[in-house]
């Protein structure tokens, strides 16, 4: 029998949506991975920085593109101790200068996704899945990284079909 481990991060706060800001109490990501929590029998692990970016979103994008930069590993609240007993992981994330956040990068860093199947679930407001796969399949050599699914985070809450559609044809659900 398969398990699957959905891994994510997600922000709240001051957001973009189709060119204006709002302040949201749950980020798109979490909103689409509460979608996914319906409808598959899966473990959640969110993906937290112990110092979370700025509420602000202008200063939030400013730091998150330093540390792309700088090639970042921001600590994380907490850890699992180990992935060994999942065989898929769903990697939900915003896309952050056109590939996952740093804080993503330090999830990926620490396990071994050998054997793993990796589906990449991205929110954005237009720049679709950046080069998020190709990043997840240079940090996770001998994983089989899928075809992520982009799902546009101002209609997170309206993605839910196509996010079952994803998970069916990647035999998820």
């Amino acid at each position: 029998m398969t398990k699957t481990l959905i891994a994510f991060f997600s922000r709240a706060d001051e957001n973009y949506f189709g060119g204006a800001m709002r302040y949201v109490k749950v980020g798109n990501t979490e909103i689409v991975v509460n979608h996914m929590k319906d409808m598959i029998d899966a473990d959640t692990f969110k993906i937290e920085m112990k110092e979370p970016y700025s509420p602000v979103y202008m200063t939030c994008i400013d730091e998150a593109k330093k540390d792309l930069r700088e090639g970042a590993r921001p600590e994380l609240t907490n850890y699992l101790d180990s992935i060994d007993q999942y065989d898929t992981i769903i990697l939900a994330y915003p896309n952050y200068w056109g590939t996952y956040p740093m804080a993503v990068a330090t999830f990926l860093d620490r396990y071994d996704f050998t054997g793993k199947t990796i589906l990449p679930l991205c929110t954005n407001e237009g720049s679709g899945m950046g080069g998020s796969e190709r990043d997840i399949e240079k940090a996770c050599p001998g994983a089989d990284v899928k075809t992520g699914l982009p799902i546009t985070g101002s209609r997170a809450q309206e993605s839910a079909g196509a996010v079952k559609k994803w998970l069916s044809a990647n035999g998820i659900a």
